[in-house]
């Protein structure tokens, strides 16, 4: 089967959806499939390259602008590759639109990964066009149902959307369902962005004693979030400690006693960091949004779902997983074992070829 993937961004860029394209691509060259990636370089230049077994053509960007490559070269290039599937992550106005325009697979597959959330004025020059593209697409996976019950972009083509969660590899994370002695260690991973909510925390942080976070992660909203932390007297309870390298992840877990992601915005779609804390047996508090976060958590069994942006709440249960730990590995226990049998990478490829099948079949 010939595959193209098409987004903005591949390997080694960092980032969710970067990472989840490479553990298709990389799964499906294994197979034995032929596997394009069609992405848009750093810098002016067009090159291709050889990662894995996949195929990564790099086409020149000419700038950014609202956090999107602009190319002539990629839409270019999409038109000459003839493939059985094309597969496109989105939200990606450039790549989704020239697909539909130029786009020659025999099928296309589109990943909707999130609305667009914060470029407003964007969305309503494309708005047109975003819902010609959704139309025409012959599938349309998304992450969590949850997502697609509460999308105004996914509910008009709901008969066309597949759920295929997006997974992680259980394997690299170790489940340890003592309860530690000493102060409640909580633990916070991810981008330093508006919509990760950390402020609520930070603030439900001052009516807990016994109680310290780990933040790992950098972002715009760092600084804003260091000074917060010191103004409201928590500097010694919260540790922003920045990126880490991928290999020193599970050891940070570890440590940990809850995992809190304390999201204040759809643009938080899915939250694969709490499918990597719960496979290292850590119940998860995180908020209902409409999205796949209180999809992946189960409220009262793998972890505790509040409403975003209120610290009380974010407190309370804190207060409740702190002062009860035979619930704590309990939940532990729930949460490991959901990871096993829903959210492993092997499942998602497994489905996500299901549905290459299930279209060229048809």
């Amino acid at each position: 089967m010939k595959i193209l993937h098409v987004y903005k961004d591949y390997f080694p860029v960092v980032g969710g959806i970067e990472n989840h394209i490479r553990v298709l691509a990389e799964a499906q060259a294994a197979s034995g499939h032929d596997v394009t990636v069609l992405v848009c370089s750093r810098g002016h230049r067009t090159y291709t390259e050889i990662r894995a077994g996949v195929k990564v053509v790099r086409a020149g960007r000419i700038t950014t602008a609202a956090s999107m490559p602009l190319s002539f070269s990629q839409p270019l290039l999409l038109a000459r590759l003839r493939t059985d599937i094309v597969h496109v992550q989105s939200p990606y106005p450039l790549g989704e639109a020239a697909n539909w325009l130029l786009g020659r697979g025999q099928a296309t597959v589109i990943s909707y990964q999130s609305d667009i959330v914060r470029q407003r004025s964007w969305l309503l020059l494309y708005a047109p066009i975003l819902r010609r593209v959704l139309q025409k697409a012959d599938c349309i996976i998304a992450s969590s149902p949850r997502y697609v019950e509460t999308s105004p972009w996914l509910r008009p083509v709901q008969e066309k959307c597949v759920i295929v969660p997006i997974g992680v590899n259980p394997d690299r994370f170790t489940a340890d369902y003592h309860v530690h002695s000493g102060p409640l260690e909580l633990l916070f991973v991810g981008r330093l962005r508006y919509y990760k909510g950390l402020s609520t925390l930070i603030y439900a942080l001052r009516e807990l004693s016994e109680t310290r976070l780990t933040i790992v992660g950098d972002g715009p909203m760092r600084g804003s979030w260091q000074a917060l932390s010191t103004s409201l007297g928590l500097g010694d309870r919260v540790a922003f400690v920045g990126d880490i390298s991928d290999d020193e992840l599970p050891s940070i877990y570890q440590k940990a006693d809850v995992f809190v992601l304390p999201a204040s915005a759809r643009a938080e779609a899915f939250g694969t960091v709490l499918l990597e804390a719960m496979a290292s047996g850590l119940p998860c508090i995180t908020t209902e949004l409409g999205t796949g976060t209180s999809w992946i958590v189960q409220d009262g069994i793998t972890g505790l779902v509040v409403p975003p942006g209120v610290a009380e709440r974010v407190a309370q249960a804190i207060r409740c997983l702190r002062d009860d730990p035979a619930r704590r590995v309990a939940m532990s226990k729930a949460a490991r074992e959901r990871v096993e049998r829903e959210f492993t990478q092997r499942k998602m490829v497994e489905r996500v070829q299901a549905v290459y099948e299930g279209l060229l079949g048809a």
